[in-house]
């Protein structure tokens, strides 16, 4: 089933038990991302590191994040 499938039947429930409706799938995706910049801009400025390029050096740390064992 997809998203669009799953929002509608969700939907459906909702005007049926008369509950509030589901929020529409991907309508928070952007406020996502900025979120997940703004931190990584806050840990890059913890760790000491220039906070200019936060995807830049998001990637760079989980391509050389090393496993723990």
């Amino acid at each position: 089933m997809t998203a669009i499938e799953q929002y509608l039947v969700d939907t459906y429930r909702a005007s049926q038990h008369g509950t509030p409706m589901p929020p529409p799938p991907g309508r928070d995706d952007v406020a996502v991302l900025r979120a997940v910049r703004t931190y990584e801009q806050f840990r890059a400025v913890l760790d000491g590191a220039p906070a200019g390029h936060p995807w830049r050096s998001a990637l760079h740390r989980v391509l050389t994040r090393r496993p723990t064992a």
